[in-house]
């Protein structure tokens, strides 16, 4: 018992210093301007979903994220009012579950649609069924947000990487770094932070 006591708080700390590695490029993936390609994935109700789907769109918050990852769960509130804020102006969230469901029994598709209905999302919430999409954007981490643009070239990515400053605590954040990111392209300006680093988990093969 007393070796396992020992033990619990190591296995914290490792889980912590995992999320903040640096296996979070994005060189293998999408970069800032790259045209995403657009995908089809089973969302929870069974109905496949893509990008094409939302005609009136001006672009999207796509979010890869998972059940089982405290970090995901620590965001999964903020997602949630990403999506009520920004659906209505054009920018909604599309959330994909990136985990193989082998290795994670926890993000297979019947617990994601428990979780999503436990929560209340209000998105929807896709398999990565392969794990053929993660890929191509890049994404190493649960949660990786991509911003995309529509545009008349396509869906141009415009920011990269973490929700906001502080995983931990929503009433402590300082820089909103997707809000801001999606304010300035809905006011038809630059982004001025296109890239930071996304905090999180490692999307299990």
């Amino acid at each position: 018992m007393k070796k396992l006591i020992k033990l619990v708080p190591a296995a914290i700390l490792m889980l912590f210093i995992s999320a903040f590695t640096l296996n979070n490029t994005t060189s293998n993936g999408y970069g800032i301007g790259d045209v995403a390609e657009d995908f089809s994935l089973k969302n929870i109700d069974g109905n496949m979903v893509s990008l094409a789907d939302y005609k009136d769109a001006k672009g999207f918050i796509v979010t890869f994220t998972c059940n089982t990852c405290p970090f995901a769960v620590m965001y999964e509130e903020r997602i949630q009012a990403l999506n009520e804020k920004y659906a209505p102006k054009g920018y909604p969230v599309i959330a994909i579950m990136p985990n193989n469901p082998n290795t994670k029994p926890g993000d297979a598709l019947p617990e994601m649609k428990k979780r999503a209905e436990k929560k209340g999302f209000t998105f929807p919430y896709l398999m990565d069924e392969g794990q053929h999409v993660y890929p191509k954007f890049g994404a190493t981490k649960t949660p990786h947000i991509y911003v995309l643009e529509k545009t008349n070239k396509g869906n141009v990515v415009k920011y990269i990487g973490a929700i906001d400053d502080n995983h931990s605590d929503a009433s402590a954040v300082k820089v909103k770094f997707v809000e801001n990111a999606v304010d300035a392209l809905l006011e038809g300006k630059d982004v001025e932070q296109k890239v930071t680093k996304a905090i999180g988990c490692g999307i299990k093969v």
